[in-house]
């Protein structure tokens, strides 16, 4: 694993290396000045996704076109001196904040003072500034276009999610017919928050790099897996609050194991539906409680089968938009 991740730095430091040499390259065989700021707008222009990058480009453009408006007026009036850089840089910051531009704050203020320098926003200089922008981001995009999804990544890393909920599918069959569950503890749910957060944080960046595509179904998955860790919290602190131990306790035991030997990712869940509901039926036609414990726990097992019930269906509705969206081809 760091291996990977280190032969996978490399490489993404080597294309940013060449970008921005390239991009200062380029604007000396244009015959730019400051042709060298082509190559630091090229690295501030390359991000982790296409959509970043490209999103980042277009605000940066019009943060550009903003940046020389205002830097035209306050150098007018107060001249081309640190006075008047100083007024630019805080007007600029502060709308660059207000909309959201703030990566463009560093970049277009870098260009900005080259007028400074110059003493002039003629139109050559203006021109000069405008091609150094647009090669740097340009080169930027470029390095970018090879990214692609790593599906396999998130399928691996939605496998560790599903592998750690398949654990805590276990261990409450386990521990629920027990009374003592004194080292029945809540670290599986932590373990199973980074898993999550993980194949989360994959999906966005393959949705971000499949600029054609608006296929939403790893996040889809990851978001019902995660309102699925929910509800097993919940069911988990149920557990904990069963004090007496009925006949029942076994059933609701043996349908979790069931749960946990069903669970893949492709499962419908449609026959362990059919088993909760006869095991609901099961129970309705059991005899009362005859004590205020059982009442209470029986209760509380009938909780936690609804809890099952409302975990089962929102793997059977994803699965049903998962079949919805590969057969429109969406």
């Amino acid at each position: 694993m760091f291996y990977d991740n280190w032969k996978e730095r490399l490489i993404q430091s080597v294309k940013i290396a060449a970008a921005a040499v390239a991009a200062i390259a380029l604007a000396g065989e244009l015959g730019l000045k400051y042709s060298a700021t082509a190559g630091i707008i090229t690295v501030l222009s390359i991000r982790s996704t296409k959509r970043e990058t490209l999103r980042s480009a277009g605000n940066r453009a019009l943060a550009f076109l903003c940046a020389a408006g205002i830097s035209s007026l306050c150098f007018r009036i107060l001249g081309y001196n640190l006075r008047g850089f100083a007024v630019y840089l805080l007007l600029f910051a502060m709308l660059c904040l207000g909309a959201g531009w703030a990566e463009a704050i560093a970049m277009d203020s870098v260009l900005v003072t080259h007028f400074m320098t110059e003493g002039s926003m003629e139109v050559p200089l203006l021109v000069n500034e405008a091609l150094l922008f647009v090669i740097g981001t340009s080169l930027g995009i470029l390095v970018n276009l090879h990214l692609r999804k790593k599906t396999p990544e998130f399928d691996r890393l939605a496998a560790e999610a599903d592998s750690q909920i398949q654990g805590i599918l276990q261990r409450m069959s386990l521990w629920l017919p027990r009374e003592d569950r004194e080292e029945y503890g809540p670290d599986c749910f932590e373990k199973l928050e980074h898993a999550l957060e993980d194949a989360k944080r994959c999906a966005m960046a393959n949705y971000d790099n499949a600029l054609l595509s608006s296929d939403f179904r790893e996040l889809d998955y990851v978001k019902m897996r995660g309102r699925q860790s929910v509800i097993l919290r919940d069911i988990y602190e149920s557990i904990l609050k069963i004090r007496y131990l009925p006949e029942q306790a076994v059933q609701v035991a043996e349908l979790l194991g069931q749960i946990e030997r069903d669970y893949h990712r492709e499962n419908t869940v449609e026959e362990l539906l059919k088993e909760l509901e006869a095991l609901l039926l099961k129970m309705k036609m059991q005899q009362l409680p005859a004590s205020r414990e059982e009442f209470e726990a029986r209760a509380i097992l009938f909780h936690i089968l609804m809890q099952l019930k409302s975990l089962l269906e929102l793997k059977r509705d994803y699965m049903a938009g998962k079949a919805v969206t590969v057969q429109t081809g969406h």
